[in-house]
């Protein structure tokens, strides 16, 4: 299985505000997001609720499974590969914490799709020579939490070095900014507060499609 480039890859990240104690509600508003995701023809979701137990993370993951599995949405599970696996959903993605892309690669199925977080030119490289099939790169503008923000330089810089491997852009990505990231050679972008918001979601994707 491989990551899409026909198109601009959007890549839709889940918020993280899911606990045990909130898991009821929150299940239903991330299947909800999900849905539409895949009605709209998202490329990417990622599962990033990392306050999860495990055993509710895997039931989530199955449930989003479900709804992707034949459509044109694949589902990634942050840092979690086991649950990935058995939840029977499309890949996983790994942060700087996470195992690396190559013992990932080493150990789990051939075609699971591996995505890797990164902040440097370095970090890029080394996830693709690792096995990822894409990279994230950001945060690319000003974003709440996240630090200085990298420039759309540093992130031409990665994308033409790694060209033609995919580079998605992160951080303060908005509808007016899609445009500027794909002409400095991203080949599409994730998102968290743009793409979790409906009205939003279906205005990039529709712009997208035009």
């Amino acid at each position: 299985m491989s990551v899409s480039a026909d198109k601009p890859i959007i890549y839709l990240i889940t918020k993280g505000e899911a606990t045990a104690s909130n898991f009821s509600q929150k299940r239903r508003e991330l299947i909800d997001i999900l849905k539409l995701a895949v009605e709209e023809e998202v490329s990417l979701v990622q599962l990033r609720e990392k306050n999860l137990p495990v055993r509710l993370l895997f039931e989530l993951t199955q449930e989003a499974a479900a709804i992707t599995r034949g459509s044109a949405t694949c589902l990634l599970v942050n840092d979690r590969a086991d649950i990935a696996i058995a939840a029977i959903a499309d890949g996983v993605h790994l942060t700087a914490n996470s195992l690396s892309a190559s013992v990932i690669r080493g150990h789990f199925p051939k075609d699971l799709i591996i995505g890797v977080s990164t902040h440097t030119l370095e970090e890029a490289i080394n996830a693709s020579a690792g096995g990822a099939d894409f990279v994230v790169f950001g945060p690319v503008f000003e974003t709440d939490g996240k630090g200085k923000p990298l420039g759309i330089a540093a992130l031409a810089e990665v994308c033409e070095t790694l060209r033609p491997f995919p580079v998605l852009a992160l951080g303060g990505i908005v509808e007016s900014s899609v445009s500027s990231i794909l002409e400095a050679g991203a080949a599409g972008f994730a998102a968290i507060r743009a793409l979790n918001d409906p009205d939003s979601l279906r205005l990039i994707c529709r712009k997208l499609e035009k």
